[in-house]
């Protein structure tokens, strides 16, 4: 199985260029840094669950959709 960090860095950076959102931009309507963003696209931070599902109500999708592999 792939890390799950990957995963949803694959998945938050596929939906962000979706509904065509910068890194910056996502990161103003979730209300956090656009490094921590950057981070979580590349599999190097470890979102919590409420990052998670802040990055999906920024984005407008469920936050199980991130998590899919």
């Amino acid at each position: 199985m792939e890390d799950i960090r990957k995963i949803v860095g694959r998945n938050l950076r596929e939906a962000r260029q979706a509904v065509g959102l910068s890194q910056e931009a996502l990161a103003d309507q979730a209300g956090i840094d656009r490094t921590y963003v950057s981070g979580v696209e590349r599999g190097v931070r470890n979102p919590t669950v409420t990052i998670v599902a802040r990055l999906a109500e920024a984005l407008g999708v469920r936050a199980a959709d991130l998590l899919r592999e």
